[in-house]
C-alpha cells in the first residue's frame, strides 16, 4: 500500500514539475522610453500648476519619481545623452563623445550618426544617410532583441536623426526621423530598402502642411505666463521673421524652403511626432505579441526652441503645457492599444540647459564666455613660440585639444612634456578654466557611475583629444545674447527628470542621487535580461 502511494506521488510530481519549468517569466507587453530634449528638471514643477491631470502629473503621482537624477559626464548634449540613456554608460565606453567631434584618423569633424555607406530611404537628399556604426556599446534595445532571438520588436522615432538612431541600437525593426526639407519621416538603408506602407501612408497625410497653415497661439490666458520675463524681450530670437518675438507666431513670413525646418521650433513639431508615434503603435502592433516590445520616442522640438528662446520664455512654457497634453494623449493611446498596467514607461531628458545667459548677466549673476577664437589663437601662438611649429595643434573642439602626433615625432618632441606645458599655460592664462586634464592622467583612470570626474567619464581613450578642460559655472565657450545652450558639468545641465510608470512600478518619490546611466540597468533588471555590454549603472527600483 505504501509503495502504491509512493508511485502515485511520483506520478503527480511528474505532471507538475514540467509545468513549473514551462512557465514564462512575467514581463510587460511593451517598454516605452520617452526622452524630452533639453528638459530641465524644474520644468516639472515650475509649470506644474498649468498641467492637466493626465500627463506629467499622472506620471508623477502614479509612478516612481526620481527627483535628483543627474548626468555624470561632459559633454552634455543630444548625441551623448541618448547614447548614455540607452547604453547605461558614458562616452568613455560608448564612444559618442559629442554631436560632432574630431576624428583623428579622418582628420576632420564627423557627425555622430552620419554614415556615407548608407543611403536615404524616403528622401532624395542626405538626410537619411545615418546609422549607429559609431556606437561602441550595445543598448537596452539591443539586449532585448538578443534575449528573445529577435522576436521582440524595437521601433525608435524622433524629430532629430541622432535621437532616433542611437536609442534604436544596432538592429531595431525600424528607426525614423523628420526630414526638414519635406516634412516627411525617413530612414536609411541601414534599416530597410523601402519605407513600410504605414510610414508612406502617414507621409501622404501631409500633417506638416496642415500645421504650417496654422498660427501658434497661447494655450492659456496671457496673465498665466507672467511668471516669465515679458513676452517681447531682447533675450529671444525672431525665429519667424516677424519683426518681434511675442505671440502669436505664424509661418507666413518664411520662404517655402524654411517652413518645414522652422516647424521643428514649435509645439507642432512635437504634435507631428506624437501622431507618428500613435500610427507606429497601431501599425507595428507593438505590445501585442508574445514577447516584450520596445518603443523609443524622443521629443526634439523642445531643444530647438530652448536654443532660440532660452529657459524663461512664454514659448518654452507654452510648449510644455502643450507637451503635457500630448503625453496625456499618448498615455491614453497606450492604455487603449496595450492595456493599462501592461507596459513600462520611463520619461527623462538627454540634458538640461543653462538659464538664458544674457538674462543672468543682467541680473548680476556670474556668467560669461571663453571666446573660442581668442583662446585658439592664444594657445596656438604659445605652441609656436615654445616649439617652433604652427601645426603642433591639430584641432580644438568640444573643450578638447588634439595634438598633431606626426609633427611631434618629426620634431623629436616629448608629447608628455608638450601636453603638460600647454596645460600649465592654460592654467596661468585663462582664469575661466576650472578642471584641466592631460591624456597622461586620464589614461590612468577608468569611468565610474558617480560624478567624481565628469571629464574622465566623457573622455574616450581612442577618440578624445590630448587635453580636456572645463569652464566656470555659467560660462560658455562663446557667450550668447539670445537663447541658451548646454554642454557642461553643472547642475543646470545635468539635473533632469526621471519617472518610471506602469507595470510593477511602485508609487513613490525618491530624492536620493541616481544617474542617467541607471535607466538601462533598471529596465534590464525589470525584464530579467542582461544589461547593455558596457553598462555601469545599477537598478534603482527595488
Amino acid at each position: 500500500m505504501k509503495i502504491k502511494n509512493v508511485f502515485l506521488l511520483l506520478f503527480v510530481l511528474s505532471l507538475f514539475i514540467p509545468a513549473c519549468y514551462s512557465q514564462k517569466i512575467e514581463q510587460p507587453k511593451l517598454v516605452v522610453g520617452i526622452v524630452i530634449d533639453q528638459m530641465r528638471f524644474d520644468y516639472l514643477y515650475r509649470f506644474n500648476q498649468f498641467y492637466g491631470n493626465d500627463g506629467f502629473k499622472k506620471l508623477m503621482n502614479e509612478g516612481s519619481n526620481f527627483t535628483f537624477t543627474h548626468f555624470n559626464y561632459e559633454l552634455t548634449s543630444t548625441g551623448p545623452g541618448h547614447a548614455s540613456i540607452y547604453t547605461g554608460t558614458t562616452p568613455f565606453y560608448h564612444g559618442i563623445i559629442g554631436n560632432d567631434f574630431y576624428d583623428r584618423v579622418l582628420r576632420k569633424s564627423v557627425y555622430c550618426v552620419k554614415d556615407p555607406d548608407v543611403k536615404s530611404v524616403g528622401s532624395d537628399d542626405e538626410v537619411g544617410m545615418m546609422s549607429p556604426k559609431r556606437l561602441l556599446s550595445t543598448t537596452i534595445t539591443d539586449q532585448l532583441k538578443l534575449a528573445t532571438n529577435g522576436r521582440s520588436k524595437v521601433i525608435s522615432i524622433a524629430i532629430k536623426d541622432r535621437s532616433a538612431v542611437l536609442p534604436g541600437g544596432h538592429f531595431p525593426n525600424g528607426a525614423y526621423w523628420y526630414d526638414e526639407k519635406t516634412g516627411d519621416f525617413v530612414t536609411s538603408t541601414y534599416y530597410t530598402n523601402e519605407l513600410p506602407k504605414w510610414v508612406s501612408d502617414f507621409n501622404k497625410r501631409k500633417l506638416a502642411d496642415l500645421y504650417l497653415s496654422q498660427a501658434w497661439e497661447l494655450s492659456l490666458p496671457e496673465s498665466d505666463y507672467q511668471i516669465n520675463p515679458p513676452d517681447e524681450n531682447k533675450y529671444e530670437n525672431d525665429v519667424f521673421k516677424e519683426g518681434k518675438t511675442s505671440f502669436p507666431h505664424s509661418f507666413k513670413n518664411l520662404t517655402s524652403s524654411e517652413r518645414y525646418e522652422k516647424l521643428r521650433a514649435t509645439p507642432f513639431g512635437n504634435q507631428l511626432l506624437a501622431e507618428f508615434v500613435k500610427s507606429a503603435l497601431v501599425n507595428e502592433n507593438l505590445g501585442r505579441g508574445d514577447e516584450t516590445d520596445f518603443l523609443a520616442i524622443s521629443f526634439s522640438s523642445t531643444d530647438i526652441m530652448g536654443h532660440e528662446y532660452g529657459t524663461y520664455a512664454y514659448e518654452i512654457m507654452d510648449t510644455y503645457i502643450k507637451l503635457d497634453q500630448q503625453i496625456a494623449e499618448l498615455l491614453n493611446e497606450l492604455d487603449k492599444q496595450v492595456g493599462k498596467g501592461n507596459y513600462i514607461l520611463f520619461l527623462t531628458a538627454d540634458h538640461a540647459a543653462l538659464e538664458t545667459p544674457a538674462y543672468l548677466r543682467d541680473k548680476k549673476i556670474p556668467t560669461g564666455g571663453l571666446n573660442t577664437k581668442a583662446f585658439s589663437d592664444s594657445i596656438k601662438a604659445f605652441a609656436y613660440n615654445k616649439y617652433g611649429s604652427k601645426d603642433l595643434i591639430e584641432n580644438i573642439s568640444n573643450k578638447q585639444i588634439f595634438l598633431n602626433r606626426e609633427v611631434i615625432i618629426k620634431n623629436n618632441l616629448d608629447i608628455h612634456k608638450v601636453e603638460q606645458s600647454l596645460a600649465d599655460y592654460m592654467r596661468n592664462t585663462f582664469p575661466e578654466m576650472t578642471s584641466i586634464f592631460t591624456r597622461d592622467y586620464l589614461e590612468t583612470q577608468v569611468a565610474s557611475r558617480d560624478q567624481n570626474n565628469f571629464l574622465l567619464n566623457g573622455f574616450n581613450p581612442s577618440l578624445s583629444g590630448d587635453i580636456a578642460f572645463d569652464l566656470r559655472s555659467g560660462y560658455l565657450p562663446n557667450f550668447q545674447e539670445r537663447g541658451t545652450t548646454h554642454g557642461t558639468t553643472y547642475n543646470y545641465d545635468t539635473h533632469v527628470p526621471l519617472i518610471f510608470y506602469g507595470w510593477h512600478i511602485p508609487v513613490q518619490t525618491v530624492n536620493t542621487p541616481v544617474y542617467i546611466t541607471d535607466i538601462a540597468a533598471t529596465i534590464a533588471n525589470l525584464l530579467k535580461i542582461t544589461e547593455p555590454s558596457a553598462s555601469i549603472g545599477i537598478p534603482i527600483l527595488k
